[in-house]
């Protein structure tokens, strides 16, 4: 029940999320990216949590793949004008546009770290899926500390 609840909540908010940025052009953007940003967040003490628990990683597969696809998307949700300038107030530093390589490198490593998390979240090696997650943790946290006003 609790899986469900989750589910339907992240999609309440995607789908919202998804028309606020198509009705609003950079500020339903930003607020989109914020919204998803912080479902991430939810995926990864989710996550935590069954890690702490002692819990199986196939228990944790919808959070981690869900997971994936976000970060495949986050270039993406960073289009030019989607800064300080469109108004809404952001956490994204001007350095996500001005150095777009390192942003996209930085975001790519995610993206593949998060994969291998999903990839493993298929089995049953709790050791492997919690390192992995600690990496996953790493790389959000990397790419927070270039990229984003503290």
């Amino acid at each position: 029940m609790k899986r469900i609840m989750i589910a339907a909540l992240v999609g309440v908010l995607c789908i919202g999320g998804a028309a606020n940025a198509q009705g609003d052009g950079p500020a339903g953007v930003i607020k989109g990216r914020q919204a998803a940003m912080m479902l991430s967040g939810v995926a990864m003490g989710s996550m935590k949590n069954a890690v702490d628990a002692g819990q199986a990683p196939t228990t944790q597969a919808f959070a981690a793949r869900s997971l994936a696809r976000w970060a495949h998307a986050i270039p993406g949700m960073f289009p030019q004008g989607t800064g300080a300038e469109a108004g809404v107030p952001t956490e994204a530093k001007a350095e996500i546009w001005s150095d777009r390589p390192g942003f996209e490198a930085k975001a790519a490593a995610f993206a593949a770290a998060a994969d291998r998390l999903a990839e493993l979240s298929a089995g049953d090696d709790a050791a492997a899926f919690s390192a992995q997650w600690t990496t996953v943790r790493a790389s959000c946290q990397s790419c927070h500390d270039a990229y984003r006003v503290d």
